[in-house]
């Protein structure tokens, strides 16, 4: 009774734990299922911050009474939404959601007021409104969080992305609408492309997530007149150089992003909806699945309970003995006698016992003598099946069928044997069995086709000889942990061919430790790992070219990379229009090798050189490789790899040619800044020699002609007999203006190019200016030296005098400081004053010219102005120009 009611037990507790288990998942759903149609509130709400945005912007921009109306719609549909979804959100989510929204709500309030005031540009209510959308869609994606099934996630992913993509596009309308209201703003141009990638990553996530149906609505969306329109202004603003008049007018642009962002606004509400059916699907299926196991459950546990009621009877004692004999029948042991023998169904059943006993003997005779044949390999021997009747039959019919089985089986072991040898012998990969104690057991042709070594020589050495001596610790730790027993997936070494070439090699193997076996299986990853090297140098090169390092760091990093993918001496050279070579970057293979080895290798790989010039394709002499880099269909130099000590890898000059066309683009980047920044400097020192030059023509001819006039002039009056006549009084007139007009001509020429500053330096010409200037000027300067190379003291100067004349004529200031220190190879300025501030280098103002002198020579300005805060402009001018990369120039025949 106890054993019935055993199972009766177990049953109801897992009936109960399955209902416990269910009733939580459908309380989860139907958590889920309150958070979604929360988030869909909320997400309205993000919507009208969004609408209300571009309506607050195009009131910023165009303060018309239409805007101004539409605005003030905007705002009552807007506190509409968050108080719907405030109220929606009170009571129904476990995180203070409802505290968010109240606090988004008193931001939106502030940003009205000041919007309001016009005391914000357009650029900055646009920025404020982007944080406050932010933080709700940041509440719809925390609501959408739970995911307690896969479709649900997935839907919820596809919602969250479309959401995030028209944000994205929201983004990018305001911006662009700002930009195209008035051309010419930069920072509108770059956040307009900010908002233009965070777009096409939001639609790529949707796409790895939504249905084919959305995904294809999307594709019609993107594709049509909006979706072009839209791409074409994108393209537009991201051109390098833009041309304003091509740009669509700001109502254009409004009326095409408007019926875009619709569209995209569209496919959200559908992926919502998608949304809102998966978790309505999956509560239903899930509360439908309860009901139903309790009810079978319920069903099951009743039927079990009347069947041990029924069964309840005095056997336990008859019972007993059967099952006692039944346990030793079980149990093998023949010898056991039931004693029972009443003539009931349970004697019956002890008499079967009995029969059955005997027979067990008689078969466990037959089982005995089959294991005996089997053991001997007659595996032609069959059992007496016919001294049997019914099931016994049948069971030694079994297994003479067993038999024939086997002994078929073990033929077909034997041409599976051979088809495995076939498959080993023939793998494309290298399989082998080793042992723990370091030496191949066996290996299959493919190590001999991939090392080069015969199998005689693999099996007779341990395995380490192969191995690169960098690799042999790391070899022995993963052989050490397959012989303990684990398993070993994707470990890479290299091997030594038998030419002296490497080989990386992933390994993949599983050990059999009471064997003393490793069985590993290993595919040749040189060239994937070549190709991975030379993807991240195309990043490097590629990084050093966005941030604008120098063109010679650029040069300089292209013969790096190829020295390091090659394991070579490498140089970039460009050919000069004189017929001659100009190295713009080298590199050193190792960091032992000495100038003299380095022009010996370059001696050697002039041959190279002149014969990519000569056949414009790569070439390879003994000790050397050269590829092309061709540029708009012309050949403008040559990427070099020369080695004297070890031999350059095969196929090295295909591999050279690949790297360099795509790093072509880049090199001629780089000089054609280097030559932009060169001509750059050219112009300002013309410039500065024209001063000069007209400065010197001013005080040899002009000043000397007034001086001698003025001399002539006193003569004259020396000649007048009565100082109080009208002639005498004309001539004294003739004389101040003659003086009046010398003074001018003084302030002219020191304005082109001041005396002081050619004769005395940079410190007399700046206390120059300090006393001449209209304002008071604290000077402070830390150099000891006098003098300093003549294009810094004459930018340092003119930064100087542009400043002070800013400060008296603009900043209405009171005082300025100016401080000047010598640090590190670098004069710095620092010029501060306390006027009113708001300069800004891009309306139109000097600072521009200043910039483009100071950048001319390889310095940097910059201006910080605040409005009320006063201006500061900060110079740093390279005392010497940077350090050319090492050039050599040859003459080609």
């Amino acid at each position: 009774m106890l054993l019935v009611l055993l199972p009766v037990t177990v049953l109801l507790a897992v009936t109960a734990f399955a209902a416990v288990a269910q009733w939580q998942e459908a309380r989860t759903l139907g958590d889920f299922d309150t958070a979604i149609e929360v988030s869909f509130e909320i997400s309205e709400a993000a919507d009208a911050v969004a609408r209300e945005r571009i309506v607050a912007v195009e009131a910023r921009l165009n303060a018309e009474p239409d805007t101004l109306r539409a605005r003030a719609e905007a705002q009552r549909v807007t506190d509409r939404a968050l108080r719907r979804a405030f109220e929606e959100t009170i009571g129904r989510t476990r995180s203070d959601d409802a505290g968010i929204l109240d606090a988004v709500r008193r931001q939106l309030h502030a940003v009205r007021v000041q919007t309001g005031t016009r005391s914000l540009p357009a650029q900055t209510v646009a920025q404020r409104y982007e944080a406050i959308e932010n933080q709700v869609l940041d509440i719809v994606a925390d609501l959408e969080a739970g995911r307690p099934t896969r479709a649900s996630g997935r839907a919820a992913d596809a919602h969250i992305a479309m959401l995030r993509a028209v944000a994205a596009a929201e983004s990018e309308r305001a911006e662009l609408a700002i930009l195209f209201h008035a051309p010419g703003d930069g920072h509108a141009t770059a956040a307009a492309g900010r908002w233009t990638e965070l777009e096409r990553a939001q639609l790529r996530a949707f796409q790895q997530t939504a249905s084919d149906t959305l995904k294809a609505e999307l594709h019609t969306v993107r594709f049509r007149a909006p979706g072009r329109a839209v791409r074409i202004a994108r393209d537009l603003v991201a051109d390098p150089d833009p041309q304003p008049v091509e740009w669509p007018s700001y109502d254009d642009w409004l009326s095409e992003s408007a019926l875009y962002t619709d569209a995209l606004r569209g496919i959200r509400d559908r992926a919502a909806r998608e949304l809102d059916d998966t978790a309505h699907r999956d509560l239903r299926t899930t509360r439908a699945r309860t009901y139903t196991e309790l009810t079978i459950c319920g069903v099951v546990l009743a039927l079990i309970t009347f069947l041990a009621l029924a069964l309840r009877r005095s056997i336990i004692r008859p019972l007993g003995q059967v099952s006692e004999g039944a346990r030793a029948l079980s149990d093998g042991d023949l010898s056991y006698d039931i004693r029972y023998a009443g003539r009931d169904e349970l004697g019956d059943v002890a008499d079967t016992f009995r029969e059955l006993r005997v027979t067990s003997e008689r078969l466990a005779g037959e089982i005995r003598d089959m294991n005996t044949a089997i053991d001997a390999g007659r595996l032609g021997h069959r059992a007496d099946v016919d001294s049997f009747e019914g099931t016994w039959a049948q069971l030694l019919g079994g297994m003479n069928g067993t038999m024939a089985s086997f002994a078929a089986a073990h033929g077909r072991r034997r041409r599976a044997e051979r088809e495995l040898e076939g498959i080993f012998n023939l793998s494309l990969d290298l399989l082998c069995i080793s042992g723990v104690d370091g030496y191949f057991k066996r290996v299959n042709p493919a190590f001999e086709r991939t090392l080069g070594y015969p199998v005689r020589t693999l099996t007779s050495r341990p395995f380490l000889d192969f191995v690169h001596e960098d690799d042999r610790d790391s070899t022995r730790a993963a052989v050490a942990l397959l012989a303990s027993g684990a398993e070993v997936a994707e470990f890479e070494n290299r091997y030594l061919r038998a030419d002296g070439s490497e080989r990386w090699l992933q390994w993949s193997a599983r050990s059999v430790p009471e064997e003393g076996l490793i069985y590993a299986a290993a595919r040749d990853v040189t060239e994937s790992r070549r190709a991975a090297l030379e993807q991240a140098a195309l990043r490097r090169v590629a990084t050093a070219v966005a941030r604008g390092v120098p063109p010679s760091d650029v040069f300089a990093t292209v013969a790096e990379e190829v020295a390091s993918l090659l394991g070579t001496a490498s140089a970039v050279i460009r050919y000069e229009p004189d017929g001659g070579v100009k190295i713009l970057g080298i590199a050193h293979a190792r960091a032992d090798e000495v100038e003299a080895a380095c022009l010996t290798r370059w001696d050697t790989a002039g041959g190279t050189i002149d014969e990519v010039a000569r056949t414009r394709r790569a070439a390879r002499s003994d000790s050397a490789v050269g590829a092309p880099i061709v540029v708009d269909g012309r050949i403008w130099g040559v990427v070099v790899a020369a080695s004297l000590v070890d031999p350059l890898p095969r196929g090295a000059e295909a591999r050279l040619a690949d790297f360099t066309g795509l790093i072509a683009t880049a090199i001629a980047n780089a000089d054609s800044r280097d030559q932009l920044t060169a001509s750059r400097a050219r112009v300002v020192a013309a410039g500065d020699a024209s001063r000069r030059r007209i400065e010197r023509d001013l005080h040899d001819g002009v000043q000397q002609r007034l001086v001698s006039l003025q001399l002539e002039l006193r003569m004259t009056q020396t000649l007048v007999d009565d100082p109080s006549s009208e002639l005498a009084r004309r001539l004294d007139q003739l004389a101040k203006g003659l003086d009046d007009a010398f003074q001018d001509l003084l302030q002219v020429a020191r304005g082109i190019h001041p005396s002081v500053l050619s004769k005395g330096g940079l410190g007399p010409a700046l206390r120059a200016l300090a006393r001449r200037a209209a304002v008071p000027v604290e000077l402070d300067l830390g150099f000891t030296r006098t003098r300093f190379p003549e294009q810094v003291e004459v930018a340092a100067y003119y930064v100087a005098s542009e400043s002070l004349t800013n400060a008296v004529k603009h900043a209405r200031a009171s005082v300025v400081t100016v401080t000047a220190e010598e640090r590190s190879g670098v004069l710095e300025l620092l010029i501060r004053d306390d006027g009113v501030g708001g300069a800004e280098p891009g309306k139109g103002s000097g600072l521009i010219g200043l910039i483009d002198r100071v950048e001319a020579i390889g310095g940097r300005l910059t201006v910080t102005s605040p409005p009320g805060g006063g201006t500061t402009l900060n110079v740093r001018l390279p005392l010497s120009p940077p350090e050319e990369a090492a050039t050599a120039v040859a003459t080609r025949p």
